[in-house]
């Protein structure tokens, strides 16, 4: 049975712990997630999270070439968000 002390010091660690979640993370830093139901989830490209199972992201990312000259091929067409 853990003592009165040790308690408090783990509610205070829970504590700064929890008010470390409540922050927002840095804006434009991009973190990643494991989902309740397996996916990856990709934090930080906007307001919420890019959630793909595996099999999706490899496809996707197997098109990264594809993407890119998608994306060149239509500069003027496409708008950039301002941060």
């Amino acid at each position: 049975m853990p003592t009165p002390e040790e308690l408090q010091a783990e509610i205070e660690r829970l504590k700064q712990e929890n008010e470390k979640l409540k922050k927002p993370a840095v804006r434009g830093t991009i973190s990643f997630k494991v989902s309740e139901k397996g996916a990856v989830s990709v934090y930080g490209l906007g307001r919420f999270p890019v959630t793909l199972y595996r099999e999706q992201w490899e496809k996707l990312l197997e098109k990264g070439p594809e993407i890119r000259t998608f994306i060149a091929d239509n500069e003027s067409k496409l708008k950039k968000k301002e941060d």
